[in-house]
Order: C-alpha cells, then sequence, then structure tokens
C-alpha cells in the first residue's frame, strides 16, 4: 500500500500495563496508566538479546531529552530466550545497556498480548488522554516519532490536557565494582590482560592475576573522541585484537566504528566507521573511515585481515590493515541460519569470533549456534538448528543446545570452547568426536574466555570480574534441557494464508524507483515442509501462500524491504526519478519470525506493518 492519502488517527483505549516483574528504575514505584495521564507515554516493546531492539534504545535516547518533561518512555521486556525470563537477568540488563527510563518486566508476556505486538522491537505512543495513536515495529522511527510527539504536545498544549514535568525515572544507585558488566578479554605480550569494560565506557588494564587494576583508558562518558586515555571516549565497547604492530584492534559497538589503541602510550585513534550506523542500501566496501558499520561485537585477525561479527546486520565484515579498507566478507543480512559460500550464508547477530589457522570459530547469538568459515569462505553449522530452538543438552553435536553464546575460544587440542551465556556455562566442542560436552556451570552470563597458560580466563560479565578455569578432565554432566520461544502463536486456517506487508512512505517521502522496483519480500518457514507454496523472494509485498495441514505449527519467517526519497514536491531540492539533485534515501527493513498454530477457524490473513503508518491504521486500511 503506498498510496499518498491524508494520515487518519486511530484512537483506540490503551490496555493498562501489567507484568508479573514489576517495575525497574522507579524507586520501587508502582504505575498505571492513569498515574501518567497528561503526559506522552511510549511504550518500548524490546527484549535483551535483540540488536534491533538495543539500537531503538540508542534511537530514543535524544527523543527522551528533547521532550522530558512532556515524554514518559517506559521499556516493557518481554523475553524470547528462557534467561531473558529471569527477572535478576533483566535488572542486569537495565543497568548494563544504560536503560534511563522506567522499566516494566513482563516475563509472562501479558502487556505484549495485551497489545498485539507482533515483533521485537516495537513502540506504540499513547497520547496524554490514555489512547493508542500510532504502532512501528523495527528500528529506524526516530524521526517519525519526534513528529508524532511535537504534533501531540501541541494538539494537547491546546485542548488543556498537557501535564509538563518531571517523570517517573528513578536512577539505581551505582555499584562501586571494579569492572561493570565487562565484554570481552585479551592477553597482552605484557602478560596483563585488556579487558572492556562496557557499561563504563573503558577498556582496563590489568595485571595477570585478573584484579589488579593497572590502568583505565577512555573518559568514562558515552563518546567518540580520540586522543590520550583520558581524553578518548568509547560507547559500550566490546571485541578485542591484538595487531601484528602490537596495537589493539576495539570493537566500539554503539559508536559502529573499528578503535586502535597503542598500549605503549594509552592513545586511541578510529580505524573504521563514521559513527553512523548502516542501513541498507549504504558502501558495503571501500575506504575505511568513510564506510558506516552496525553494532561491530567482536574481532579477530584470520588470514592476514581483521574480521568483525558485525552483529546489527548479521554479517561478517573484514578490515585491511594495510589498504585500509573494509568489505563484506560474509551474510547476506538476511537473520537465521542458512549454510554455504560466504555470499549466500545467513546469520544472525554473529557475537564472538576465534581465529586458528584454517578455521575461523564464531559464536551466532540469536540461532544458539556454533558456526565456522574455511579459508575458501564456505559457512558451516557445527551445534545449532536455527532461530527459535535453544537449550543446554550435551551429547552428539546434532542434538547438543546452547542458548545465546556470546564468546568462543579455539583450544590447543582443536577444540572449541564457548562462552555459552544465558546458559551461565562454558562449553566445549570438539570436531574430532563431534561432541558437545559441558566443561563449568555456575557462571553469571560469561560472554568471553582466553588461554592464559594451561588455565581459561573466563568473562563473568554478571559478576562483574573474570574467573580462572582450570580444564578439568571430564567434563560436568548436567540435565539436559530444550526450549522453543514462548511467544504466543497466532492461530492461522490451514490452506490459503494471504500474507500482506504494509508500507506507506513516510510523509515527504516517495517509492525509490530508480534502479527498478522499491520492495522486496522474502519468506521461509520452519519447518520446511510448513508451507506448500509462497517461499522465495519477489518484489510484491502480498502474497498468497499455502500452509501443509499435515503440520499443525511452526514459525513463518518474513523479510521486507522497501526504498524511499525525499520528495522534491514536498519542499525538497531534487527529484529522484528524474536523477535531478542529490535526495536523501532511506531504507526500510523488517524481519519477522511469527509462530503460527493451523486451527480450524483461524484467521486466512496476516498483515504485517513495514513502515509509513502505525499498526491500527495498516490493519484497518488492508484489504
Amino acid at each position: 500500500m503506498t498510496d499518498s492519502a491524508p494520515r487518519r488517527r486511530v484512537r483506540v483505549r490503551a490496555p493498562e500495563l501489567t507484568g508479573k516483574g514489576g517495575w525497574l528504575n522507579t524507586g520501587d514505584e508502582q504505575y498505571t496508566l492513569a498515574d501518567l495521564r497528561g503526559r506522552i507515554v511510549l511504550l518500548d516493546f524490546w527484549t535483551f538479546c535483540c540488536i534491533n531492539c538495543l539500537h531503538v534504545l540508542d534511537e530514543l535516547r535524544e527523543l527522551e531529552e528533547r521532550h522530558r518533561d512532556t515524554l514518559v518512555v517506559i521499556g516493557v521486556h518481554s523475553p524470547k530466550f528462557a534467561h531473558e525470563a529471569e527477572h535478576r537477568a533483566v535488572v542486569d540488563a537495565v543497568e548494563r545497556y544504560g536503560v534511563a527510563h522506567p522499566v516494566l518486566d513482563d516475563p509472562e508476556l501479558a502487556t505484549w498480548k495485551q497489545y498485539a505486538v507482533r515483533a521485537w522491537p516495537t513502540v506504540v505512543v499513547i497520547d496524554p488522554e490514555g489512547y493508542v495513536v500510532a504502532q512501528h515495529s523495527g528500528e529506524g522511527h526516530a524521526h517519525t516519532l519526534e513528529r508524532l510527539v511535537t504534533e501531540l504536545e501541541a494538539e494537547h498544549e491546546t485542548k488543556g490536557t498537557l501535564r509538563r514535568g518531571d517523570g517517573p525515572y528513578v536512577p539505581p544507585e551505582p555499584e562501586p565494582t571494579s569492572l561493570r558488566f565487562p565484554g570481552k578479554v585479551l592477553p597482552l605480550p605484557s602478560g596483563n590482560l585488556l579487558v572492556s569494560d562496557t557499561t563504563r565506557h573503558q577498556l582496563v588494564e590489568l595485571e595477570g592475576d585478573g584484579e589488579t587494576v593497572v590502568r583505565r583508558i577512555g573518559s568514562g562518558a558515552r563518546g567518540f573522541a580520540d586522543g590520550g586515555r583520558r581524553e578518548a571516549s568509547f560507547n559500550e565497547p566490546q571485541g578485542l585484537a591484538l595487531l601484528d604492530d602490537g596495537s589493539v584492534v576495539v570493537a566500539d559497538t554503539v559508536n559502529h566504528a573499528l578503535r586502535r589503541l597503542d598500549p605503549a602510550t594509552g592513545e586511541v585513534t578510529t580505524l573504521a566507521g563514521t559513527g553512523r550506523q548502516w542501513w541498507r542500501g549504504a558502501a558495503t566496501s571501500g575506504p575505511a573511515r568513510a564506510v558506516d558499520l552496525s553494532s561491530p561485537w567482536d574481532v579477530a585477525v584470520f588470514g592476514g585481515k581483521v574480521w568483525i561479527a558485525m552483529a546489527g546486520v548479521h554479517q561478517l565484515w573484514t578490515y585491511d590493515p594495510v589498504a585500509r579498507t573494509v568489505a563484506v566478507a560474509a551474510g547476506t543480512a538476511d537473520e537465521g541460519l542458512v549454510d554455504g559460500p560466504a555470499a549466500e550464508a545467513w546469520f544472525a547477530q554473529p557475537s564472538g569470533l576465534a581465529a586458528t589457522a584454517d578455521r575461523l570459530w564464531l559464536a551466532d547469538s540469536e540461532t544458539s549456534a556454533l558456526r565456522w568459515v574455511d579459508p575458501d569462505g564456505y559457512v558451516h553449522t557445527a551445534v545449532g538448528t536455527g532461530l527459535f530452538d535453544f537449550g543446554h543438552r550435551d551429547g552428539a553435536a546434532g542434538q547438543a543446545l546452547l542458548q545465546h553464546p556470546l564468546g568462543v575460544t579455539a583450544l590447543p587440542d582443536g577444540s572449541v570452547a564457548v562462552a555459552d551465556t544465558y546458559n551461565h556455562a562454558l562449553r566445549r566442542y570438539d570436531p574430532a568426536t563431534g561432541e558437545v560436552t559441558t566443561l563449568a556451570t555456575d557462571l553469571r552470563e560469561p560472554s568471553d574466555a582466553v588461554l592464559v597458560g594451561g588455565d581459561l580466563v573466563v568473562v563473568e560479565s554478571a559478576r562483574h570480574r573474570l574467573t580462572r578455569l582450570r580444564l578439568p578432565e571430564e567434563a560436568l554432566r548436567v540435565e539436559p534441557v530444550a526450549h522453543r520461544t514462548g511467544r504466543a502463536a497466532t492461530e492461522v486456517a490451514p490452506g490459503r494464508l494471504r500474507l500482506d506487508v504494509v508500507f506507506r512512505a513516510p510523509a515527504g517521502r516517495i517509492p525509490d524507483t530508480r534502479y527498478g522496483p522499491s520492495t522486496r519480500l522474502l519468506v521461509s518457514s520452519t519447518p520446511p515442509e510448513l508451507l506448500l507454496k509462497g517461499e522465495g523472494a519477489d518484489t510484491e509485498l502480498s502474497r498468497e501462500l499455502e500452509l501443509n495441514p499435515d503440520v499443525t505449527e511452526g514459525v513463518l519467517h518474513v523479510s521486507a524491504m522497501a526504498a524511499s526519497c525525499d520528495d522534491g514536491r514536498a519542499g525538497g531540492t531534487s527529484r529522484p526519478e528524474t536523477g535531478e539533485g542529490h535526495p536523501a534515501c532511506h531504507v526500510h527493513r523488517q524481519d519477522w519470525g511469527v509462530p503460527l498454530r493451523l486451527a480450524e477457524g483461524g484467521t486466512d490473513r496476516l498483515p504485517l506493518v513495514l513502515a509509513g503508518m502505525d499498526e491500527q491504521e495498516a490493519v484497518a486500511q488492508t484489504p
């Protein structure tokens, strides 16, 4: 749907906010929507494993600051993984990612269901009179939200229904620990250890004991500045790797950049990235300082280049330290688990890397998978089956389960240790036997490990420390546990299902048809047998699917994209269809994993909103 009819704001009374886990960041106060009447309320449905959700947290920071006396942002934490339903884990995540607004912990997805949310992330806007006026899924809606909040301020100021003042946010008391949610660790030639102290936006050098602080690098405040160790600034740094010249490359995750640390002087410079987040349609190779990156999470040197786990776009990129260029190395930017040649492979938030002479190992966090890339660029999966299966189960690799691993470490015997983060465990995969075993448990959110002598030094991120483990002769035995994502399934009728991805170019933009169709739709399913007809890619955003009546439930994977450019007729200076001027162009992208349950009497239509209008309006207008 691409018509340019005037927006009709649909007003639906907002359901109450309920969550068994209670409220965070409110000083133990409990809130209802009635308490917030007179304020504009933005609900951010998120889960802390989701990189797109973390992007939205960053997008909302400026909006919150500009409208701090009229707008109340409330995070509604809606878990995917079993670990994310633990209240302590949500408390940790809120601090880890610097969430500076109230959060409702909703482990049973009660509020998610009341608002008919289908995807992470989703934002819902409630006006000062308590009505839902907009709902958007995915990231990249900052400009739309800014315009809407400004309109609501003016409208309700005139009506006398706007109430200004301080919001309900109460920051937690800081904890006096040496490290705060550390991410990754690197042994230095000196024998010391360098740790990315993620939440404090610093690097910390420790003595070999893993406890004694030698120095801190970075100002400790969010920022993107080069300079000496006290003046330079980072934004939630993660991965670390040693280069041949003795310098350290740092994955500066929220700055979407690679930084260089000179350990001798403490000087920090920028190697790659612009500080802007990469969006589909932007350059995927070129001079390193001129190309946008997206949430680089880890780095490793393999084949003479720095490989980058680009979690934000589900790809692997490389940085060439000689040519000072970056380029995509593997992955289509579609989210999932697909092996094959580098250009055809799918990843899902690759977050940990480890290189050997002939393999680049990676922890593919959202598919709970251990994967590897060979020297020819072919991608393989050792452990893991897809986006919605996870757990803690040892045994043959084809049956073993992990839960959102963030780190991987190559061991001298050719096996691999996996920081199995959401299982609070260290696991081992042996390629010689194809077996997965458990090395250690009761590690609080381990996110990385390095080999030091005969020991493994593990980053216990949620215990704010490094822990030294002697590798045991035999693995511990644990009771196997398997899970599937606990989202409520959409009941659909067997047979034909009409899929409509609804898109309307935002105000002031028109579809970008300069290079052909401006839209793309990719559909698949788990299991593959769920779809008898309709899988694959096409340019139309509507499609007739045929569901297999013999498969009673599964997951429909939908990836949609649409491009739009600023319209000169709306006051701009260019016309994209004629090539005149230099329009500002935008790519709107969203991935959905929609659990389905086949049932007589279920719906035969599935509308999903890509961008350009709110969910209520789109569903009402879908034929």
